[in-house]
Formats: C-alpha cells, sequence, structure tokens
C-alpha cells in the first residue's frame, strides 16, 4: 500500500471556451484506476468530505480527480448550482482532458458524485457507456438524472444516510430506473452530510470496495 507521501499530487487546469476549472490530481505509484469526483451544490475540490474519501482511495492504490465544476463567478448563482446538464458538460470535459494526457493509457475510470454531483456522474456515465467502470453516489440526487437512468451501464452504488429520509426514498426510485448492477445501501444514524462520528469512514470503505471490484487493475 503506497504511503501518502509517495503519491504524485499536482494542481491542474482544465480549459474550454473561456472557461478554466481547477482541479487536484493524485495518482498512487503505479497505479491504472482513476475515480473523477462531481461535487454537490455550493461545493467544490476542496471539500472535506470528497477529499476524505479521496484520501482513503489514494491509500489503497486508486487515483484521483477532484476539480471544480463550477468556476467561482458561477457557483455564487444558485439556479447554476443545479443545472444538471452544465454540471454534466464539464464532467465530461475533465473526463476528455484526462484522456488526452500521455498518462492516461491503460487506465480505467470511476465517478463518485455527492448531491446533485450524483446526477451528473451517472448523466456522464449514460454517455460515455461502459469505458466508466463503476459509479459511487454520496447522498445523492440521481432522481436528477432519471430521464439517463435507463442507460447507465456502470456498476453502481448508492449510499445514503438512514436520516435522510426523502432522499432515501429518491434514490430508491432511481434504482428501480437502473438497468446494469446496482446497490443501494443506507448507513444508518446518518444524516444528509455524513457529518455524525464514523459514518463518512463508512462511506470511504463502501466506496473503496466498490471500486476495487469494478476498475480493472
Amino acid at each position: 500500500m503506497p504511503s501518502e507521501n509517495s503519491i504524485d499530487s499536482a494542481l491542474v487546469k482544465i480549459s474550454e471556451g473561456g472557461v478554466q476549472l481547477e482541479g487536484d490530481l493524485s495518482l498512487p505509484p503505479g497505479t491504472s484506476r482513476l475515480v473523477l469526483f462531481a461535487h454537490g451544490s455550493g461545493s467544490g475540490r476542496h471539500s472535506p468530505r470528497n477529499r476524505y474519501v479521496a484520501e482513503v482511495l489514494n491509500r489503497t492504490g486508486i487515483g484521483t480527480l477532484l476539480f471544480d465544476l463550477l468556476t467561482e463567478e458561477e457557483d455564487q448563482i444558485y439556479e447554476t448550482r443545479f443545472n444538471i446538464d452544465l454540471l454534466t458538460e464539464r464532467l465530461l470535459l475533465a473526463t476528455q482532458w484526462w484522456e488526452s494526457q500521455p498518462s492516461s493509457k491503460g487506465f480505467s475510470l470511476g465517478y463518485f458524485g455527492a448531491s446533485t454531483g450524483a446526477a451528473a456522474a451517472l448523466m456522464a456515465a449514460a454517455e460515455i457507456g461502459p469505458k466508466i467502470g463503476a459509479v459511487v453516489s454520496r447522498g445523492g440526487r440521481p432522481d436528477l438524472a432519471l430521464p439517463r437512468l435507463a442507460r447507465v451501464r456502470s456498476p453502481t452504488l448508492l449510499i445514503v444516510g438512514g436520516e435522510d429520509d426523502v432522499v432515501i426514498e429518491l434514490n430508491r426510485e432511481a434504482s428501480e430506473q437502473l438497468r446494469g448492477e446496482k446497490e443501494l445501501v443506507i448507513v444508518p444514524g446518518a444524516a444528509h452530510l455524513f457529518e455524525e462520528p464514523g459514518k463518512l469512514e463508512i462511506v470511504a470503505s463502501l466506496a473503496t470496495e466498490w471500486f476495487q471490484k469494478y476498475l480493472k487493475m
């Protein structure tokens, strides 16, 4: 298992059409698996919850790319945070950026989405197809991707807090629309943000197991 100090980390910039997004790319030595993070509304690559999950993945040898789906100006507009088509477009842009890198050859890809970012992850997975080896949603809103869910073939793990009643039902409804391999895990005693002691650790463990199972070495 690689040590934290041996992980190759870099700030990357992804640009298109006058928009520049920043991301943090972390690649453990010898890895051939990369998980791209799609953050939720009002969040970004500095989200402490997603960074924690990313660090756990890195320690198990899985690379991560955390990046801002929106610019600072765009994030100030409430409606933009829920523009799933725009968020999906940005996630696809980041995926294309990674695939254009010389070091990307032979990598298997996964998506980790939180809140509205989960909808973007599923929309992007439906668009790209089998190339996305796995999707994990944390407290996500997969219902916002409802029209595309039947096209998702990537094995999908939906993680929801046991106290997050409304989101539980939305995830159940979305799970019924998924046609590929899927699993819905409800974490007892956890609310929407998994801030209770030990709950985020459960999320990280579940996500790690899912990506280890479905992302090819």
